[in-house]
């Protein structure tokens, strides 16, 4: 009877990782090369380099190839990563995002660019918009909404006049932790964060820590970056911003919701990268103003029954006139280059005083 087969030693496993290894950086680098002469390629044709909607292509045909043992999420992040790798060797690109280090909306570029896009740090939305505007940065990275708050009113209103147009979204899972420089919740006099994280963070804060001060900031990352040099100070961000300034996470996703996703609008001149063509699923979104009549408003809905198309977001903002006058921005379900959403809205613009689509883009999962 013969022996049964001895399995490998760990030692004979790691020389096998260790070769793989070797011939994946082979493969990798061979990769590399194949995208430097597509970077002088798009370079004398004057193509943009980036393109999401190939991004998305390649990844999603790599998935459908996968046989395990990967999770086809995991193999996604890796080829972003490869990509994006293999991007910054044809142009970096530069994307405008809120600061300092540690921010969700750093993460949210991280996750829709890769690590390689070279981030441009800004110290509020303002500064993004007018980066990407200016040419700066290619990209800007803003937040939209919050599951738990609603909009966020400043990104909405920065949108109505600058040139920038949306071309991506980023739906991120936001988990807020208390950070500060001693783990224990004794001694805390202020609390920091984005006046968002802190709405979303009301009922935690209110039972385990009523009496301290809530103080908003730009942004949570800079909350982290404050309460690092103060032994008094807590703050609400990201593991990101924990591992960035050395704090304690004293207490762990302590927002309100348990599922709470903030839309992060990835933006840029129509020039930098044009209307993404249509997907199986997308977004168009559009912001208008009617002439302040009985009915105006009933009557923007009615172009999108009689055409079948579906409002996913109806929001109102303040035109500031002083005559109780608003801009209504609306999202809808499909892409302007589908007949029954091109009629909807050929026959919404008629009924408008004001009217701008602010981009068409895949819906992010």
């Amino acid at each position: 009877m013969s022996q049964p087969q001895q399995s490998d030693s760990l030692a004979d496993l790691r020389i096998q990782i260790d070769s793989l290894d070797q011939q994946l950086l082979s493969l990798v680098n061979q990769r590399a090369k194949v995208a430097e002469k597509v970077g002088e390629l798009k370079r004398r044709e004057g193509s943009p380099f980036f393109r999401p909607d190939r991004v998305a292509q390649v990844i999603d045909k790599i998935q459908r190839a996968n046989q395990g043992p990967l999770l086809n999420q995991h193999v996604g992040s890796i080829w972003r990563e490869i990509m994006s790798a293999c991007l910054a060797l044809e142009a970096p690109q530069r994307v405008a995002v809120l600061g300092p280090q540690g921010t969700f909306c750093e993460q949210a570029a991280i996750e829709y660019f890769g690590s390689a896009a070279d981030l441009i740090y800004c110290t509020n939305f303002d500064e993004v918009f007018h980066a990407t505007s200016a040419g700066t940065a290619q990209f800007g990275v803003v937040g939209m909404e919050n599951s738990t708050e609603g909009v966020v009113a400043r990104s909405l209103d920065l949108f109505l006049r600058s040139p920038v147009h949306v071309v991506g979204e980023v739906s991120l899972l936001v988990r807020h932790n208390l950070l500060r420089q001693n783990n224990s919740l004794q001694g805390i006099e202020v609390v920091l964060a984005h006046p968002q994280a802190l709405a979303q963070c009301q009922g935690w804060l209110a039972q385990h820590l009523p009496q301290i001060e809530r103080r908003a900031v730009s942004s949570n990352a800079e909350g982290a970056r404050l309460c690092a040099d103060n032994p008094h100070w807590a703050s609400l961000a990201g593991e990101r911003a924990a591992a960035q300034f050395g704090l304690h996470i004293v207490a762990h996703a302590i927002q309100d919701e348990a599922y709470n996703r903030t839309r992060f609008a990835v933006i840029c001149l129509p020039q930098t990268l044009a209307m993404p063509p249509a997907t199986a699923k997308d977004c168009t979104s559009l912001v208008v103003s009617v002439p302040n009549r009985p009915g105006a408003v009933h009557d923007l809905l009615v172009p999108l029954k009689n055409n079948g198309v579906s409002m996913t977001r109806f929001e109102s903002r303040p035109a500031k006139s002083g005559q109780w006058e608003y801009y209504f921005y609306i999202d809808i379900a499909g892409h302007p280059s589908q007949p029954h959403v091109a009629a909807a809205l050929l026959e919404l613009q008629g009924l408008c005083a004001f009217y701008k689509v602010l981009g068409a883009y895949p819906v992010s999962e």
